[in-house]
């Protein structure tokens, strides 16, 4: 069965575009055009991946995002016609994007960070088979229910974000360099994107630190990577 994608694009000349060049690559792809009814169709149709617009007719991309990450943890990609900056990637994290590109999308690109969306999921499907967990105090983590505690409270991943963070889970102790991190979370076609590590674990660590600006878990090695620590008491399950 192919992988279903929403497209939710105003410029529908651009969304057939994308529609024809995503079925001849062999997704089944359902075009909106706009966010209120993006909403109606993403629950109808459960897609596997959003392609989502940040300006639409009647609300922003960004509003349909959130809308959509109370229900879903679907990948979902921001579309931008203006340039992308880390402050646009950081503003996308916290509403729970896991992806930014900058229109006119190439084909060989898009198909390319689609597959690495597509297999961001199946790592985390793979990765609740596991038995890894982590229990401390302050933090818990079951990733084979994809649930994560602050002081006894749930706090929503991204499925990037949380494949990121289980990725340093099943690594605890050891030191990820910044092209392991970006293989083993993004893959292959991300490998120019050296930005990346350093700006998604900063948004993961306010969500999961005491205190984001003097790390307790996720430790810098400065020039080389990461390292995930346990806290005291603490440690993988």
């Amino acid at each position: 069965m192919s992988a279903k994608i929403l497209i939710v694009e105003d410029d529908e000349s651009m969304a057939r575009i994308l529609q024809i060049n995503l079925a001849d690559t062999g997704y089944e792809v359902i075009l909106t055009h706009d966010g209120q009814t993006g909403l109606r169709k993403f629950d109808e149709i459960k897609p596997d991946v959003v392609m989502l617009d940040i300006v639409l007719p009647d609300m922003t991309g960004h509003d349909v995002c959130r809308r959509i990450r109370h229900k879903s943890n679907v990948p979902i990609l921001m579309m931008s016609a203006t340039a992308i900056t880390e402050e646009d990637i950081a503003e996308g994290l916290d509403i729970g994007a896991d992806e930014y590109m900058l229109k006119p999308l190439g084909n060989i690109e898009l198909a390319a960070r689609l597959k690495a969306l597509m297999r961001r999921t199946t790592m985390e499907q793979d990765a609740r088979r596991t038995i890894i967990n982590y229990e401390d105090d302050y933090m818990s983590i079951d990733i084979s229910s994809r649930r994560v505690y602050i002081e006894g409270r749930e706090v929503r991943l991204t499925p990037t974000e949380f494949s990121l963070l289980t990725v340093f889970v099943q690594n605890e102790g050891q030191v990820l360099s910044f092209g392991e991190i970006l293989e083993k979370v993004w893959g292959p076609e991300y490998d120019n994107e050296h930005h990346y590590p350093r700006i998604y674990v900063s948004h993961l660590r306010r969500k999961i630190e005491p205190d984001y600006k003097n790390p307790t878990y996720i430790h810098n090695e400065y020039g080389v990577g990461y390292r995930f620590v346990s806290n005291i008491g603490g440690g993988v399950r």
